[in-house]
């Protein structure tokens, strides 16, 4: 099924973009990792470790533009990242071999994307009708075909990925990249040089206890319980308190300003696709996102 393009006023333009959807980065991290094929390409290959904030804004550059960058944009990036995926291969941790393009795996990555705006809604926003649902998830749908996913990678309907989306989670547990990526949460450098070293222990603490609070507020329950992460009717009631005040919040910017950023930055990212050296020139290397995973 083929989605309508992604223009103004359809729900991938609507809902992909909306500044509540960074309260999720965390999770949709332990997510994709999740899978043994992403957590041993990550272990090998991603440099999120070393600077994590770096890491976040190339991911951040690379989804503005296959949402927001235009059809030309979006070809663009996505032949961009399947030329990136191709060298990333390796032994996981149960010693098969592995490549970054495994279909399943990368289908696996792309359906966590799909999921982070439907999730967004429900937890800080007004969760999408079925209506939306459906023209979002189509449209998603012809985004992945533009990333090289094949038509039986992803099921053809909301209500079908739905199911497969519960069930690859069911498979799923601890594994060495989930730990790494929870003691990088902790242990995470400043991401400004000018940032006192005694503040910022201070505010790493801080960073720290909210990320995983949030981690562990918005985690598929049964995966968390399974991860070791604890959570209790406390918790619960201080988060339920936290997205009411989110929510309220978002409620009060207007539905087009909710995504301007991230629709800013993918033409922003467009722009310096045809203009490579004045990307260059700003400290970058071949474009945006074009470094490591």
């Amino acid at each position: 099924m083929s989605g309508p393009p992604i223009v103004k006023g359809t729900a991938a333009w609507r809902y992909f973009g909306d500044f509540r959807a960074g309260l999720l980065a965390g999770q949709v991290l332990v997510l994709q990792v999740a899978h043994p094929v992403v957590a041993a390409g990550v272990r090998d290959h991603s440099d999120y470790i070393e600077d994590p904030w770096t890491r976040l804004m190339r991911t951040a550059a690379s989804l503005s533009i296959y949402i927001y960058g235009g059809p030309a944009g979006a070809r663009y990036e996505a032949d961009r990242l399947r030329a990136l995926h191709r060298s990333f291969t390796g032994v996981d941790a149960d010693g098969h071999r592995y490549s970054a393009l495994n279909p399943h795996a990368y289908a696996w990555v792309h359906a966590t994307l799909v999921m982070v705006p439907v999730d967004t809604q429900r937890f800080y926003g007004t969760p999408m009708t079925r209506s939306e649902l459906d023209e979002y998830y189509a449209q998603m749908c012809d985004v992945g075909r533009l990333l090289g996913l094949r038509e039986q990678d992803l099921p053809p309907t909301w209500p079908e990925f739905e199911r497969y989306y519960a069930e690859m989670l069911d498979g799923f547990g601890p594994n060495e990249t989930i730990s790494t990526l929870f003691e990088t949460i902790r242990t995470v450098k400043k991401p400004w040089r000018w940032l006192p070293d005694q503040r910022w222990t201070r505010l790493q603490r801080w960073q720290y206890r909210g990320q995983m609070f949030v981690i562990r507020g918005t985690l598929p329950p049964a995966l968390r319980d399974r991860l070791g992460l604890q959570w209790t009717e406390r918790d619960q009631r201080r988060f339920d308190r936290f997205r009411t005040a989110v929510r309220v919040f978002g409620g009060l910017v207007p539905v087009p300003l909710r995504s301007s950023l991230v629709r800013r930055i993918g033409r922003l990212n467009v722009w310096f696709r045809a203009h490579p050296r004045a990307y260059r020139f700003l400290g970058g290397t071949t474009g945006p996102g074009s470094a490591r995973v």
